[in-house]
């Protein structure tokens, strides 16, 4: 009995919707965004369908099968060192002429393979109609249609997934013209005999023509040199056909064969301008774009707050209560004290993270699955070139107000490790979204709103400062950005919902038992009058430089852990409740030690995964650039925050 687990890998170009289509399918394992490269490597699941498993993995979106960019050799590398047994090339059916590129190169492949149509509404939106039947003909694999988004077609999907496991359909590889095809077959037969066989020859031999770089063809020269002499030969004569390189060649005639397949089983008709291609021309404008992205991020921080300031103040009320209570009953025992840092480890979750950090998830993810924050990203593609950074990053830092971790993981798509460090050391000073619910939380709260937003646009200030000290430190050359728009679309709430499930696990699982356990520790540690020897030692820091009570020092180790433990500590440090900071606190001292909590150190998270993608060193500049910009800026914000 057979009980090995089929292995299907999902292929497709950024932004087709694969790991939307995933998550329906496997739950909620992949982060999506419609940024390309963010799944960087790849993600797993086991997926039980009608009492069997299959192992289904996302690989990242790819234009190609040519190892260029990091996220193609993820795919090239997964596929022929795991060798799946079925491949499931998602495209995103509103834009098929140009996915059919991606999908005839991995036919060439001849793996099991099933292609799947999403976005099958858009597409007829758009007025493409597409005839699946003759596409099959063309194709020669099975083609089902979706809509990710909203689940619809995944049960289609896994029945046709199981049925070609079963049949082992292999698909014929694509023919180009005559001359090409008279040339892929000689290089066929002269490869050698112990030349290394990618997927097939015919693979193999079209690859070793495409691969005219430096590093292929001095593999294939110290493999063989009077093999390389003949593929260059080879070579010269596919040139010669279009007076184009031999690479060019061959993907224009896949682009030829793409295109004439489109054209036999597509009929596309005028669509209607909708108010929503209306609404994208707007914001896109060169002009008013920038109004509508200040407005639009301006808008969501004030509302964000509008919704969490009432709800903060409703579910502070219990948790003053019960401290009021633990304190009458137990006076200031050691008992008392556990109690009370347990009753503000939980309070300080439930009351001061979740009525901000919710609706922070949700608007996120809202102009994310609506694919604004890619149109941002290219509105803003101008400006970071000013400052010295490639205009790749532009997602990378909007992905850094989710988590810091993802976003680092995601400078992989950046071909030069310049780029790469340079984006790296300045991720870490966006506020991810716990860090941008304490300020909302405190700076909002306690001052009001646009204290807040004036704090943002002071944050992307000191960034876009360092980023032009950094210009000036790593030379600059680095081209300009290459971002494919999705479609502007009305938002899937279940799609918002996974995101909002995903980060909230996160939290519950991770930061907020850290946040009770620490502030236990610190009521402990205070009850015991450690925390003094601490306080203590970084009093020069804290009180010195700083002009902050003595007692906010101990809250600085915790920051190491998770950056908003600091700021939800400050109030167990101070002695106070939650109603009752101002009157420890002026709002000088309030402003500076969320400054420099804000910039401080990367948290450990952080700082492992800066390690781990490009470094010790890197890791260890981080942590300086971190601390002194830390240092500095807090500094001014309390000199100049004291002369009003």
């Amino acid at each position: 009995m057979n009980d090995k687990v089929p292995v299907v890998v999902f292929v497709g170009q950024p932004n087709c919707g694969k790991s939307t289509l995933f998550n329906s399918i496997a739950g909620y394992k992949a982060q999506t965004s419609n940024f390309p490269g963010t799944t960087v490597t790849h993600v797993h699941s086991e997926v039980l369908w009608k009492g069997k498993i299959y192992s289904i993995v996302d690989l990242p979106g790819t234009y190609s099968l040519s190892p260029h960019e990091p996220q193609e050799k993820v795919v090239l590398t997964h596929i022929f060192k795991e060798k799946p047994d079925l491949i499931v090339n998602v495209i995103d059916a509103s834009l098929l002429g140009r996915s059919l590129e991606l999908t005839l190169e991995l036919l060439e492949l001849e793996y099991p393979m099933v292609v799947v149509l999403n976005m099958i509404d858009l597409a007829r939106k758009k007025g493409i109609t597409i005839n699946p039947e003759e596409l099959e003909k063309k194709l020669g694999v099975p083609v089902v249609k979706t809509v990710a988004t909203r689940g619809f077609g995944t049960d289609n999907l896994m029945a046709t997934i199981e049925n070609a496991l079963k049949l082992k359909i292999r698909p014929t590889a694509p023919h180009y013209s005559r001359e090409v095809e008279k040339r892929i077959a000689e290089v066929m037969d002269i490869l050698p005999e112990d030349f290394p066989v990618v997927a097939n020859k015919r693979f193999t031999a079209i690859k070793a023509i495409e691969g005219e770089t430096l590093a292929v063809d001095k593999f294939i020269s110290e493999h063989n040199l009077a093999f390389k002499r003949e593929l260059d030969r080879l070579r010269q004569e596919i040139s010669a056909l279009r007076d184009a390189p031999a690479y060019e060649v061959i993907s224009a005639e896949r682009h030829h064969l793409a295109l004439k397949i489109f054209e036999d089983c597509c009929r596309v008709t005028r669509p209607k301008i909708s108010a929503i291609d209306k609404l994208d021309n707007l914001i896109m404008d060169p002009v008013l774009g920038y109004f509508f992205l200040l407005v639009i991020f301006a808008g969501m921080f004030y509302l964000i707050f509008k919704v969490g300031s009432p709800l903060e103040t409703w579910l502070l009320q219990p948790w003053e209560t019960i401290k009021s209570t633990i304190e009458n009953q137990f006076g200031h025992s050691l008992l008392a004290e556990l109690l009370i840092g347990l009753v503000q480890g939980i309070g300080g979750g439930i009351a001061i993270v979740f009525p901000y950090f919710i609706p922070l998830l949700f608007l996120m993810g809202f102009l994310e699955d609506a694919g604004y924050l890619a149109r941002a990203s290219f509105l803003l593609d101008a400006f970071m070139h000013r400052l010295g950074l490639h205009g790749k990053s532009v997602p990378m830092f909007i992905l850094g107000f989710g988590c810091n971790v993802p976003a680092i993981m995601a400078t992989r798509i950046l071909e030069s490790r310049r780029d790469r460090i340079v984006t790296a050391l300045l991720i870490p000073f966006v506020p991810c979204a716990a860090r941008t619910t304490i300020i909302l939380a405190l700076i909002a709260f306690l001052l009001g709103p646009w204290w807040a937003l004036g704090f943002y646009f002071f944050n992307f200030f000191v960034i876009a400062i360092l980023a032009l000290i950094l210009k000036r430190w790593f030379k600059y050359d680095s081209p300009g950005l290459i971002l494919e728009i999705p479609s502007l679309k009305v938002p899937s709430l279940k799609s918002i919902w996974q995101k909002i499930y995903f980060n909230l696990k996160e939290f519950v699982s991770f930061a907020w038992p850290i946040l009770i356990a620490g502030s236990v520790l610190l009521s402990f540690l205070s009850y015991l009058q450690f925390d003094r020897v601490i306080n203590a030692i970084l009093s020069p820091l804290v009180s010195g430089l700083l002009g902050l009570p003595q007692s906010l020092g101990v809250t600085l180790i915790f920051g190491f852990l998770r950056k908003e433990l600091s700021l939800l500590m400050m109030f167990q440090a101070l002695g106070v409740g939650y109603g009752q900071l101002m009157a420890a606190i002026t709002r000088t001292q309030l402003l500076t030690f969320v400054t420099f909590v804000t910039f401080f150190i990367p948290c450990l998270s952080t700082l492992s995964i800066l390690w781990k993608e490009l470094g010790k060193k890197v890791a260890l500049m981080s942590v300086v650039l971190n601390l002194s910009a830390a240092v500095v800026v807090s500094w001014l914000i309390r000199l100049v925050s004291s002369l009003f």
